[in-house]
C-alpha cells in the first residue's frame, strides 16, 4: 500500500495515476491529512504533498502579482525515514486555468524525479499520464515548432525517452498529413455501438455482454437504435458526415438479416456523400460468416477488422475465445476473396504467459495473411474485467510487456510495410506502454485519429455510446448513454431527450 497526503485535492489524479505507473499493483490512498492510526496493511510507501501560498518578504520569489506557491514533495519509506524530497516555487496557484496547468507540471515533474531516483526506474513515457500523447507535439506542429525543438521541449518537461518522444512526433506529422482535408468546423463522425459478443474475453471490461443471454432481445435492441438513428441523423442534417464506425461489442454477431436492417436505416438516414471511411468491426472470426460479410460488401462498407489478439491457441482457450487460430485465417481469407481491401487486425501484448517468443510468433502469422493494418495493444486490465476479480486464481501467469517486445513489434510492422499512424494509452496498461495503430500507405483508420485527437465531434449512438461535442478548441461536452442495454432500451426516449438537451441548452 501506499499512501499520500495531499492538501490539494484538484491534483489528486495526477498524483495518483503517477505513482500506479511506477507501482502498478500496489493500493494507493490518498488523504487530506494522514491517519494517525497506523493501517493494517504493510505500506511501502508514504507521499507528503503540500502547498503553501507565500508572499516575496519570505524569502521566496514571486511573479508580478507579488505572489507565489511554495511546493513541497517528500517520499518516506516503509521504516518512515525520508527517501527523498524536493521544494520548489510555482506562481500563484489561481482559479486560472493556465496557473493550475503550469503548477501540475512542476508538481509531476518533482515526484518523476524522486520516484525514478528512489526506484531506479525511468518509465518509458516519463511523467505522461495521459491518454493522448501525440496532442502535444500535434498542437506544437500547429504553432510552427520544428520537430527537432518539440523532441527537445518533451524530453525536458515530460522525460520521455528518445524512442516515445520520436515515435510520437512522427505519428502526430503523419495524423496532420491523413487529417489536412477533414472538415473540423461543420464535420462529424458517427459511432454506432452493437454491444454483443459471442463470450466475454477474460481481461475484458467493456460495455458488452455475451450474445446468448439476449438472443430474443437483439431486434428489441435494433428497434431502440433505430429510433435514436432518426431523431440524430434529423439533428445532424447541415453537418457533413467524414466517417462512421460500428463497434461493440462484435457487430457480426448481428444475423445478416438485421445487419442489413442496421445498414439499410443508416443509409436512409445520413448523408453519405462526403464519407471517406465506413468501418465495421467485424472483430471475433468465429462470428464472422460469408452471408454476414456479403451484406458488408452489398453495402459498400470500405473498412474492416478481423481480430485475433493472439496466433497462440493455448492463449486463446485460456482468455475465452471460443475460436481457433485457423479460423482466424480462414475468416480473413474468406474476406479477401469478397473483395475486402482494407481489413485491419488487433493484436494484444501483454495477455497471460506470453512473452517475447509467443509474440513473435503472433506477428509473424499475422504478416503472413499481409493485412492493410494492424493494431497493437498494450493489455489495460480494467477493475471491472475478470482478470481483477479473480486475480488470485490467475497469479500463476505472468503478464509481460516490455521495451524490447514493443520494439519488436514494430520493427516487425515495419518489414511488412506498415507505419505507425496512431497510437494511444490506458490505465493500468502493462509496462506502462501503449497501444499503436501500424497501415500501409493510404490504409490508415481515419476514425482511430479523430476519436483520439477530439478535432471533431462524435456523434455516438446505441448502449454505451459517449457523444463528444467540440464546440471549440479546448471546449468538449460529452452526451452519455447509458452502458445496460435493458436501460437502454426502456429509456431510449430519456436518451433522446439527454441529446436534444446537449445539443440545444
Amino acid at each position: 500500500m501506499i499512501k499520500v497526503q495531499l492538501d490539494r485535492q484538484n491534483f489528486e489524479y495526477d498524483v495518483y495515476t503517477l505513482l500506479k505507473a511506477f507501482y502498478p499493483e500496489e493500493t494507493v490512498q490518498v488523504y487530506e491529512k494522514l491517519p494517525e492510526k497506523k493501517s493494517e496493511e504493510d505500506v511501502l510507501l508514504t507521499v507528503i504533498v503540500l502547498f503553501a501560498e507565500r508572499k516575496p518578504d519570505e524569502g521566496f520569489a514571486a511573479d508580478e502579482t507579488g505572489e507565489s506557491t511554495a511546493l513541497s514533495v517528500q517520499l518516506r519509506n516503509s521504516d518512515d525515514a525520508v527517501a527523498g524530497e524536493e521544494t520548489a516555487v510555482c506562481g500563484p496557484l489561481t482559479e486560472r486555468r493556465e496557473d493550475r496547468r503550469e503548477v501540475k507540471k512542476i508538481l509531476k515533474q518533482m515526484l518523476y524525479r524522486l520516484l525514478s531516483a528512489y526506484t531506479g526506474q525511468k518509465l518509458p513515457w516519463g511523467n505522461l499520464t495521459g491518454i493522448r500523447p501525440t496532442k502535444i507535439p500535434m498542437s506544437l506542429l500547429e504553432a510552427g515548432w520544428k520537430n527537432v525543438d518539440i523532441a527537445r521541449y518533451m524530453r525536458e518537461t515530460y522525460y520521455t525517452s528518445n524512442e516515445k518522444t520520436a515515435l510520437a512526433i512522427a505519428i502526430a506529422n503523419r495524423e496532420r498529413h491523413i487529417l489536412k482535408d477533414i472538415d473540423y468546423e461543420n464535420g462529424y463522425s458517427l459511432y454506432v455501438g452493437i454491444p454483443f459478443c459471442p463470450s466475454i474475453c477474460l481481461y475484458c471490461s467493456f460495455s458488452s455482454s455475451p450474445l446468448h443471454l439476449w438472443k430474443d432481445q437483439v431486434d428489441a435492441y435494433l428497434d431502440a437504435l433505430c429510433k435514436e438513428i432518426a431523431y440524430a441523423s434529423g439533428e445532424f442534417a447541415d453537418k457533413t458526415l467524414n466517417t462512421v464506425y460500428i463497434g461493440g461489442g462484435t457487430p457480426t454477431t448481428l444475423e445478416p438479416y438485421q445487419l442489413e436492417r442496421l445498414l439499410t436505416t443508416l443509409e436512409e438516414s445520413f448523408d453519405y456523400s462526403h464519407l471517406l471511411e465506413f468501418t465495421v468491426e467485424a472483430g471475433r472470426p468465429d462470428s464472422i460468416t460469408r452471408e454476414k460479410l456479403e451484406v458488408l460488401r452489398n453495402h459498400k462498407i470500405s473498412r474492416i477488422s478481423i481480430n485475433p489478439q493472439t496466433m497462440n491457441q493455448k492463449t486463446l482457450d485460456f482468455i475465452g475465445r471460443k475460436h481457433t487460430v485457423e479460423e482466424t485465417k480462414e475468416a480473413f481469407a474468406l474476406a479477401r476473396s469478397l473483395g475486402f481491401d482494407n481489413i485491419n487486425m488487433d493484436l494484444i501484448v501483454g495477455l497471460p504467459g506470453e512473452g517475447k517468443e509467443e509474440m513473435e510468433h503472433t506477428m509473424r502469422e499475422v504478416l503472413a495473411l499481409d493485412p492493410d493494418s494492424i493494431t497493437v495493444h498494450s493489455l489495460a486490465v480494467k477493475r471491472a474485467a475478470r482478470l481483477r476479480l479473480f486475480r488470485d486464481e490467475h497469479k500463476e501467469m505472468t503478464f509481460t510487456n516490455n521495451c524490447e517486445i514493443m520494439d519488436m513489434m514494430a520493427s516487425l510492422a515495419a518489414s511488412g510495410g506498415h507505419n505507425p499512424y496512431y497510437l494511444y494509452r490506458q490505465k493500468n496498461m502493462a509496462g506502462n506502454f501503449e497501444n499503436v495503430g501500424y497501415a500501409k500507405e493510404g490504409k490508415e483508420g481515419i476514425y482511430n485519429i479523430l476519436i483520439m485527437e477530439e478535432v471533431q465531434s462524435i456523434l455516438a449512438l446505441g448502449a454505451g455510446g459517449s457523444t463528444k461535442m467540440v464546440w471549440e478548441k479546448d471546449r468538449i461536452e460529452r452526451i452519455e448513454n447509458v452502458k445496460d442495454i435493458r436501460n437502454y432500451m426502456e429509456r431510449i426516449d430519456e436518451m433522446i431527450e439527454r441529446k436534444r438537451r446537449g445539443l440545444h441548452e
